[in-house]
């Protein structure tokens, strides 16, 4: 055989290799398989071992992440908060006619009193001061509600208000006919319409519950105001708070409270939206002690990472907002970024695991996880973008994106999984 058919012939083969090699086959799905091509797919996945992108299906697309956008909160927390999360500041003035006076402020974080993460640092604090006790929140004066979350969500449990000192994840826990905190007790009207659910007045801290529905477990957000965490406060302490509209003082001292990495797997295992827009408040806290600006941390961390538009929109910490937007690639870059500030053995525990913890536990595996990942979803969305390890012994960083979508969220998730598998056994 001539050296030209030899070279020609070796050729074809290698072409042969490549075109049958899993990226191709899979990149080939992609493009003529109606699971992928009846709405928006995008996918990106990348190989650290040998730094290249191993499949690009319309990866440089922007799509509405949904709760993907907790991977940047997180991201946020990773750079700007310690070990342990800012729980408030406080300063003590000295020589008033009534005695002493100890006033303290909010540095946004969500524990405090919270039904199922509860920190009790500052009620440890404040129990036994001689001092008066005052509430200022004069160091926040944003909005209760992020950009472009939907008016009607104010009822439900994901939805709760922002503010500078949340108490009790902002929300009154109806559970077999009580209600915590007990202060809204008397806030209840029970009425004969067959509603499901209990329902609150849009503009005040109003309940209404059926007579005809069994009680059961509803987490319901209450409007949050200085007044009503001072109240809610006082009644736990049994002790009087007075609020006052107080700049945080130079001489202001931090106090700390729970570990960082049990609200990390908090947010992203139960995808907490509130956890998620409260970091970017204890973020901006640990920057600057006068005033809680957690829409500026956004934008730092945004600038930092150097997305230009309109490849990102980063417009919340949760994700609830329809206007951020996100590529499967700018998902993949903020990857490689979080191994590099969290051991990969820290960052499995946090993230959920396929067929074992948090938001991927529907995920049926066969064998142990190999899916560590933060899901998204909303009418119409469902993305996924993690880490998937396979049966070759490699990790990839994958994302894997769906939008515009009229089937079932649980049909999008199985169509990943289903992907998921198929990169796990061949690559």
């Amino acid at each position: 055989m001539s050296m030209i058919k030899k070279t020609a012939l070796l050729l074809f083969c290698v072409g042969l290799l490549l075109n049958c090699s899993p990226a191709r086959r899979i990149t080939r799905d992609l493009r003529t398989k109606s699971a992928y091509t009846d709405h928006f797919t995008g996918v990106a996945l990348y190989d650290p071992g040998k730094q290249r992108m191993l499949i690009q299906y319309n990866a440089d697309k922007p799509f509405i992440p949904a709760s993907n956008t907790k991977l940047f909160s997180f991201y946020a927390g990773l750079l700007s908060l310690p070990d342990s999360l800012p729980a408030f500041r406080y300063s003590i003035r000295k020589g008033t006619t009534q005695g002493d006076s100890l006033i303290f402020w909010g540095t946004g974080n969500p524990l405090l009193l919270h039904p199922d993460l509860p920190d009790t640092t500052l009620l440890a604090f404040l129990r036994n001061r001689p001092e008066q006790l005052y509430f200022s929140a004069a160091n926040y004066n944003g909005p209760r509600f992020g950009a472009g979350w939907a008016w009607d969500d104010y009822n439900d449990d994901y939805s709760p208000e922002l503010a500078p000192l949340p108490l009790f994840g902002n929300v009154a826990r109806f559970k077999n006919g009580m209600v915590s905190p007990r202060r809204f007790a008397d806030s209840v009207r029970v009425t004969d319409q067959a509603s499901p659910n209990v329902r609150r007045s849009e503009f005040s801290n109003q309940f209404i519950r059926s007579a005809s529905v069994r009680p059961g477990r509803q987490d319901v957000p209450f409007r949050w105001s200085p007044q009503l965490a001072a109240q809610l406060l006082a009644d736990t302490l049994h002790r009087p708070i007075t609020v006052v509209n107080v700049p945080v003082s130079q001489d202001a001292q931090l106090v700390r409270g729970t570990s960082t990495d049990s609200l990390y797997k908090r947010m992203l295992q139960v995808s907490d939206n509130q956890f998620a827009e409260q970091v970017l408040f204890m973020a901006s806290a640990e920057r600057q002690s006068s005033q809680l600006e957690p829409l500026t941390e956004l934008r730092r961390v945004a600038d930092s990472l150097r997305y230009p538009a309109p490849s990102a929109k980063w417009v919340d910490g949760s994700g609830l907002s329809r206007y951020n937007l996100f590529t499967p690639n700018t998902l993949v870059d903020l990857l490689k970024k979080i191994v590099v500030k969290v051991p990969q053995k820290r960052l499995f525990a946090l993230l959920p695991s396929a067929g074992q913890s948090g938001t991927l536990r529907s995920i049926a595996t066969t064998e142990k996880p190999y899916i560590f990942a933060k899901s998204g979803s909303m009418s119409g969305v469902y993305n996924l973008s993690g880490y998937v390890l396979t049966k070759r012994n490699r990790t990839l960083y994958f994302s894997i994106m769906h939008n515009n979508f009229t089937q079932p969220v649980s049909e999008m998730r199985r169509r990943t999984a289903e992907l998921l598998r198929i990169i796990h056994d061949q690559f």
